[in-house]
């Protein structure tokens, strides 16, 4: 299995920020906040933050 690239801190960063935007359009836009749009918000950041921490810690 081919290992995956490192991401350097300038594309970690870059990647953070496009989510965070992203959501703030998200909250800001929604006429309600339920639980589906929480969860999705959730299962986001996971997958946003997850491999920005693997990458970060050199895992």
């Amino acid at each position: 299995m081919r290992r995956r690239k490192r991401l350097s801190k300038s594309q970690c960063i870059c990647i953070v920020l496009l989510w965070g935007a992203l959501c703030y359009i998200v909250l800001t836009k929604a006429e309600r906040i339920d639980g589906p749009t929480v969860l999705m918000l959730l299962l986001s950041g996971a997958l946003v933050f997850i491999p920005v921490i693997k990458s970060l810690r050199g895992s």
